[in-house]
């Protein structure tokens, strides 16, 4: 061995145990949290990990940072070898993988390509942040960083072009080594062995001391992207998880602090890009308001950082000082994640759509929720009301239990205590019971079953609300209660399938319900409507051919979160006459009206309303009927047609009711 293989050996042994040491550190800091099981299912796991990991699914959404992310990733992974390759030529001077043949010559080549794109794609994100200056990553305190991240990463790749670039000079590449780019540069610069010296070197100590690097920077994403990805939520991504309060022993419920999240969540700290898709999504920040998901993701972080360790002092058996203390007394909702972000939220999850290693911000906001609302009764004063009324009346609103389903006199709508025999049990939902506008739906959907010779049933006055409202807003305490007697009241009746007419109540019944007890087959009434027009059971009347064009609002709790899209559309589609328009932001890029996460029953007091912000771009289509599938976004939208003096200008129309209008009876 030659002095430098033994000064290489030196700084790998010592950057390695660093490294190492760090490692070991970040896991100890998951330990601190709560236990979630996150392996189960491999074989959904390996293959999400594979979608959204390594083919980059919801980075390439955005066309033009997507291909730009994708081949800096793709091709890190692809220099991966090289790096590899230089390590061991670090131990043995001319060490190469030329002796996998063929195999070699694809990797050389893809290593060459990559080279390039990547120093393209590190100077195109330069120019973004720093020329364009992208909204999104003007992040106050980040841009010297980011631009030293880039700079290394160019400076890495550009080593590695010039190191192999000078291989070819000097007749070093093996016979089966491809370097097309490496022959260009060398061609037209002098580079020799010096030069082949120098650039090896600049390669190796950048790369281990970026790696070590890593763990104190929002770059940490490049280790824990693929494992994120590998552990996060399969399934509902908006489901939470149900508290057990008669556990003996519990002191307190929901997120106070980072050890009542589970390490997921901690792992989602480390994993954040700081890339701001998040936040360029979130319909309460793009509105003026304070909430800003990506930085209560780094909020989470920056206590992560500060207590964990001051714990593990303190397991130690070691006293902190009075500095350390003052550190642990702070909170984490207040000191570090503002309390007014958090009712910001309205749980449309766009956040988690848009987020490219799959973080889950929104229980994490509604665990700090909990917390706010069960241990501290510190809410929004106009909630109040709401939760009392469901506590006494089993509905958001104060109507008496009684007059639940008063809507169904004249319809011959019977409820289940009447007649227990039924295919469909009829979710109506507290605004499809009591709301005048929401009733029309209810009704128009009532008579759709019934032109089907759907054999449906109601539970009427036993139907109490969901608990949604509560669930999202952080009451866990009122919505269990809720859960746990439509239940009981559901399987002494042996419910097997249910549809509604509520998204809400959808995601719910569907999502939520099953942890306790509750497993029922539940559509969406706009699903329901499809399969009864494809088995012929609905027929639309051809002759009435409506005229004009409408356009379709997604919902999310019907489409972000259980990704149905293509049901209402198929529907409004079959309508002859109908133009179809659709909105700028739609399906799964859709803009929430603002009703959901409990906010239906809170006032907007900063910034400029959500639904009208909505309502704009629905009416910029120039559609003469805004279709819409929930009682929520129908009154939200109704406000901001009206808001923009054009009620009588143009419709908002329930699914149920435009099918109504042109149907065969």
């Amino acid at each position: 061995m030659h002095l430098k293989n033994y000064i290489f050996l030196l700084i790998f042994g010592v950057a390695s145990g660093i490294f190492a040491m760090n490692v070991r550190r970040l896991i100890s800091y998951l330990k601190l949290a709560k236990p979630d099981i996150r392996w189960d299912r491999l074989p959904e796991r390996i293959k999400q990990t594979l979608v959204v990991g390594i083919f980059q699914k919801k980075i390439l959404r955005d066309k033009t940072a997507g291909p730009i992310h994708a081949g800096i990733f793709w091709g890190f992974m692809i220099l991966f070898g090289s790096a590899a390759e230089a390590v061991f030529e670090g131990i043995h001077d001319g060490w190469s993988f030329n002796f996998l043949g063929p195999i070699y010559t694809v990797w050389t080549l893809l290593t060459d390509i990559f080279c390039l794109l990547i120093i393209l794609g590190v100077l195109a994100s330069l120019w973004r942040r720093y020329v364009s200056k992208i909204k999104r990553l003007q992040v106050e305190g980040e841009k010297v960083e980011a631009g030293m991240i880039l700079l290394t990463i160019f400076g890495i790749v550009t080593s590695l072009l010039l190191q192999n670039s000078a291989k070819v000079n000097l007749g070093m590449d093996g016979s089966w080594a491809m370097r097309p780019v490496a022959h260009f540069v060398g061609g037209a610069l002098p580079l020799g062995e010096m030069s082949y010296e120098i650039f090896w070197w600049m390669h190796i100590v950048l790369i281990l001391a970026f790696t070590n690097y890593l763990p104190f920077s929002k770059h940490l994403h490049v280790l824990t992207s693929i494992p994120n990805v590998f552990f996060s939520k399969l399934g509902p991504s908006n489901s939470l998880p149900a508290i057990n309060f008669e556990e003996e022993g519990v002191e307190k419920f929901g997120i106070v602090d980072i050890e009542d999240f589970s390490w997921k969540i901690i792992l989602d700290s480390y994993t954040c890009t700081h890339c701001g898709r998040c936040t360029s999504v979130c319909p309460a920040n793009q509105t003026g308001k304070v909430l800003d998901p990506r930085g209560i993701i780094v909020a989470i972080h920056d206590r992560v950082m500060d207590k964990a360790p001051l714990v593990m002092k303190q397991q130690a058996g070691q006293e902190l000082t009075a500095d350390e203390q003052a550190i642990m007394d702070k909170k984490l909702i207040g000191d570090y994640v503002s309390v007014e972000a958090l009712w910001d939220c309205t749980t449309c999850g766009a956040c988690m759509q848009e987020c490219p290693v799959n973080i889950e911000h929104v229980p994490a906001i509604v665990g700090m929720r909990r917390s706010l609302v069960m241990m501290e009764a510190n809410f929004p004063p106009e909630v109040q009301p709401a939760y009392s009324n469901l506590e006494n009346n089993a509905t958001p609103w104060a109507f008496s239990p009684s007059e639940r389903a008063d809507w169904t006199e004249g319809t011959g709508v019977q409820t289940v205590a009447e007649s227990p025999e039924m295919d469909v049990l009829f979710w109506v939902g507290c605004a499809g019971s009591y709301d005048d506008r929401a009733k029309k739906t209810t009704k128009a959907f009532a008579e759709l079953m019934q032109l089907a010779n759907v054999n449906f049933k109601i539970l009427g006055t036993e139907e109490r609300c969901t608990g949604d409202p509560a669930r999202r807003s952080g009451n866990e305490y009122l919505a269990d209660m809720l859960t746990k007697m439509n239940v009981d009241t559901m399987n002494a009746y042996n419910v097997k399938t249910i549809v509604t007419t509520c998204p809400h109540c959808f995601n719910t019944l569907k999502n939520d319900y099953p942890q306790f007890g509750g497993n029922y087959e539940v559509m969406h009434h706009t699903q329901y409507i499809r399969d009864l027009i494809e088995a012929k059971r609905l027929v639309i009347d051809k002759s009435k051919a409506s005229q004009g064009a409408i356009t379709y609002h997604d919902s999310c709790y019907l489409g972000r979160y259980n990704e149905e899209y293509e049901a209402p559309r198929a529907t409004l589609s079959d309508i002859p006459g109908l133009t179809v328009l659709e909105v700028a932001r739609s399906k799964d890029k859709g803009l929430c009206c603002g009703a959901g996460g409990g906010r239906m029953f809170m006032e907007e007091t900063a910034g400029t309303y959500i639904n009208i912000e909505r309502t704009n771009e629905l009416l910029a289509t120039g559609a003469q009927t805004i279709a819409v599938n929930c009682p929520f976004c129908t009154t939200m939208i109704t406000d901001g047609v009206k808001a923009a003096e054009k009620i009588d200008d143009v419709r908002i129309k329930d699914i149920a009711e435009v099918l109504l209008e042109n149907i065969k009876s």
